[in-house]
């Protein structure tokens, strides 16, 4: 037997062994007929007991994977099908909902980051806590007895009520522990009202431009999915369509254009659904970070008909990786909400929520607000001052105090300079590529992901690509 049997690793030696040899027989390393050592010999070559080798044998004899001649040995079962590669059957299979097979792939993640990096939503990870946030997940999981169980598909009470404390007294949110319900990040959240209030066929009002995931989303839950246009007041409110059941917006800082709702538009939308019988969903995605003056309230503030499910999320202020997130909505809601929580994946990661209790608790999530907001703050300026100096007259900056981008418009269709940017390295993204079929040009230009220090440089690149012949 040419095939090198390795005791690498943990677990049981006999199961190892076994699972080593069944392995080889399917990928076809060891061949039909082909005979294995004496127990004796493999025990002696592998330095274990001879009972060792005997007990993998003997189960890949039951299983089917070898066979036993008396006086002759033992051999790989010539009953077995010939090996075949393993990957998934490529042959015609049960097919997807037409819904499914009418939307764009996945998108696929980026294998490294580039040089100079202004790709959207993507926070800083040399400003996250780690050994802080290390230290609190461990102490959460020295008593795993405490999540050796089924939770509450609300969330963790703790993170549930530091939510409700935090928004609170930051975004003058009107919530306690009972009306949050801990998420997957914005994204679950979203999905999760989508399953408790779409039919197949209601409509559903997006911003347009607006946030494609949001709308791709509406769009696999059967809605029919219709644009509102933006204007520097925000979502038109006058141009919301007859029927619509629910409406998608970022009033806080508008995505991707960053301008916030005006009271007025704040205040029409809110009766607009009181009169439609319409439920909004406010995606306040960013709004920690703010340069500038306290932001207007909070449509769910200023609700007093239940109409607003609030969602929030700490992927931009912490990490997208952690997959935290928040939903408050209307208390008609509340109970669907939790029951649909329970049949998809019941309530998440529970000493991930404990953890994160504990990092808002201790007054550690504001002060990493606090220092993000001034580090995202002099990237933001920077960006601003250069656009204005080097792109004067092929850009106009649409003035925005807060999140961790700013949209750029021009006049001419800017995927190719995107795509010569992205070669000498430098990722930006065009309003096209993040809003689908937005008609006007432009790009959002993120700060989250690349230090001060380089962006200069990075614009550099994107004014070179710029002036380069096509």
């Amino acid at each position: 037997m040419d095939f090198h049997v390795s005791l690498a690793g943990r677990g049981d030696l006999s199961v190892r062994i076994y699972r080593q040899l069944r392995d080889a027989v399917l990928d076809g390393r060891l061949r039909a007929g082909e005979r294995l050592p004496p127990t004796r010999e493999l025990a002696r070559r592998l330095a274990v007991s001879r009972n060792t080798v005997a007990v993998a044998y003997d189960r890949l004899t039951a299983d089917g994977f070898l066979t036993g001649r008396v006086g002759a040995g033992t051999y790989v079962s010539v009953l077995l099908p010939a090996p075949k590669p393993r990957r998934a059957p490529s042959a015609p299979g049960p097919q997807p909902k037409a819904v499914w097979q009418a939307l764009p792939p996945a998108v696929a993640a980026v294998p490294r980051a580039p040089a100079y990096d202004f790709r959207v939503g993507i926070p800083d990870a040399a400003l996250f806590p780690l050994e802080t946030w290390r230290r609190l997940l461990a102490r959460e999981l020295r008593d795993a007895a405490g999540f050796a169980h089924y939770a509450d598909p609300g969330g963790h009470p703790g993170l549930r009520a530091a939510i409700a404390r935090h928004v609170g007294v930051s975004r003058s949110v009107h919530a306690g522990a009972d009306d949050v319900l801990v998420t997957q990040g914005a994204q679950q959240a979203l999905d999760l009202v989508c399953r408790v209030l779409l039919e197949p066929g209601d409509r559903v009002a997006v911003e347009e431009p607006g946030y494609r995931l949001a709308k791709l989303l509406f769009t696999s839950h059967g809605a029919e999915v219709v644009g509102v246009p933006v204007d520097g007041e925000g979502l038109d409110v006058a141009a919301l369509p007859p029927r619509t059941k629910l409406v998608y917006v970022t009033p806080s800082h508008q995505f991707p254009l960053g301008t916030p709702m005006s009271l007025a538009r704040r205040t029409a939308l809110l009766a607009w659904a009181e009169r439609a019988g319409a439920v909004i969903v406010e995606d306040d995605y960013d709004s920690e970070f703010r340069f500038s003056d306290r932001p207007l309230e909070p449509l769910q503030s200023l609700d007093r008909g239940g109409r607003v499910a609030y969602v929030g999320s700490f992927s931009k202020t912490l990490l997208p990786m952690l997959r935290l997130g928040f939903l408050i909505a209307p208390a008609s809601l509340r109970d669907a909400l939790r029951h649909a929580r329970q049949l998809t994946d019941w309530h998440g990661d529970l000493p991930a929520q404990a953890a994160l209790a504990r990092f808002v608790d201790e007054g550690l999530f504001a002060r990493h607000i606090r220092r993000a907001t001034r580090v995202y703050a002099e990237r933001h300026e920077r960006i601003t001052e250069t656009l204005d100096r080097v792109f004067a007259g092929r850009l106009r900056l649409v003035p925005s105090a807060a999140g961790l981008h700013l949209c750029a418009l021009g006049e001419a269709d800017l995927e190719p300079v995107a795509a010569r940017a992205a070669a000498a390295g430098a990722a930006v993204q065009t309003l096209s590529d993040l809003c689908g079929g937005f008609p006007g040009h432009g790009l959002v230009l993120g700060y989250g992901s690349i230090p001060l220090e380089r962006i200069n440089d990075g614009l550099a690149v994107l004014d070179r690509a710029w002036r380069t012949p096509r």
